[in-house]
């Protein structure tokens, strides 16, 4: 009888401290969502702990920090993390061992500007829209590359860039301005050339996602730079409406007679600056246009471009453009 009891006792006591094991450091609680966590630089095992306890995270964050002063040879790196929920504490620990940082993708197409970039930020959550336009405004961090920058555009990197939450805009921008710089550099633009070769080049990008006609269309912008010709390119007429903050969707009258420095049907010369973030090819276009007779190009209707030497040519690609926006 008494060994039976010794027995039960024995049992019950492992069964307690089995029970007591995980709790400490069995799985966290169910969450319908994951839930982001920002461990803060220098942060205590203590702080670690409660911080994780107090989102939910572990159930004890007794059970944490014992766990952590058995691994004292592993530091814990400070950032934001995403959980979701019921990982065990040795999970929890080695995420934050191993610095697996939880971040956002932010995409940054080629021929986004500014305003679309600040819409995608303020999206994701990342950032509010006006916070990002008031920073972008500003081309303070890259004077030095363009003395003669007006804002941060054009010079906004296209690329995909992992963003943590609480990320502050300026850090956000100086990823994508250090980008630009990097592509600079291995394009090997001249630096006394750049404000020019980055203007003409978003209004390459804005024209064509051919990549074929990129550099017939930056020679024909050239060839019309020479003769002092109007670029007469809609996308500036656009991003001078999206500036007064009058766009609509649609090019109307009043925008292409609207007295604005980057309004190209009533002003020569390039816009004052970039009117989108080029990408690469668009770049080397700019930089490297192709020779052509070519003074203007029309839409034909199919996602390319029809071109002409002569005012007569330009005037029957564009009846012919009509003519398939009737028929279609």
């Amino acid at each position: 009888m008494t060994r039976t009891v010794r027995v039960s006792s024995a049992i019950g006591l492992l069964a307690a401290a089995a029970a007591a094991g995980l709790w400490f450091w069995g799985p966290g609680p169910r969450r319908r969502a994951p839930v982001v966590v920002e461990i803060p630089s220098g942060a205590s095992h203590a702080r670690i702990a409660r911080t994780l306890a107090d989102a939910g995270v572990v159930r004890s964050a007794l059970g944490f920090e014992a766990w952590a002063a058995w691994h004292a040879g592993r530091r814990l790196k400070a950032g934001t993390y995403q959980f979701r929920g019921q990982e065990w504490v040795a999970q929890v620990f080695d995420k934050l061992a191993r610095g697996e940082f939880y971040a956002i993708a932010v995409t940054v197409p080629e021929g986004y500007n500014r305003f679309d970039i600040a819409r995608e930020l303020q999206r994701l959550g990342l950032a509010p829209s006006a916070e990002v336009l008031a920073a972008t405004a500003d081309p303070a961090s890259i004077r030095d590359l363009d003395p003669a920058a007006v804002s941060l555009e054009g010079y906004l990197f296209p690329a995909t860039y992992p963003i943590a939450p609480g990320t502050p805009v300026g850090r956000i921008l100086g990823l994508m301005t250090a980008r630009f710089r990097q592509e600079v550099k291995q394009e090997a633009v001249a630096p006394a050339d750049l404000h020019q070769v980055v203007t003409l080049a978003s209004l390459i990008e804005k024209e064509t996602a051919v990549p074929q006609e990129r550099g017939l269309i930056a020679g024909v912008f050239t060839n019309r730079l020479a003769r002092g010709m109007m670029l007469q390119c809609d996308p500036t007429v656009i991003y001078a409406a999206l500036l007064a903050g009058r766009y609509a969707g649609a090019i109307r009258r009043e925008d292409l007679l609207a007295r604005s420095p980057y309004n190209t049907y009533a002003r020569a010369g390039l816009p004052p600056g970039p009117i989108a973030n080029p990408g690469r090819a668009a770049l080397v276009a700019a930089a490297h246009p192709t020779a052509t007779p070519y003074l203007y190009f029309v839409s034909n209707g199919a996602g390319a471009h029809n071109f002409a030497r002569t005012l007569a040519e330009q005037q029957r690609n564009v009846a012919a453009y009509r003519r398939f926006q009737a028929a279609h």
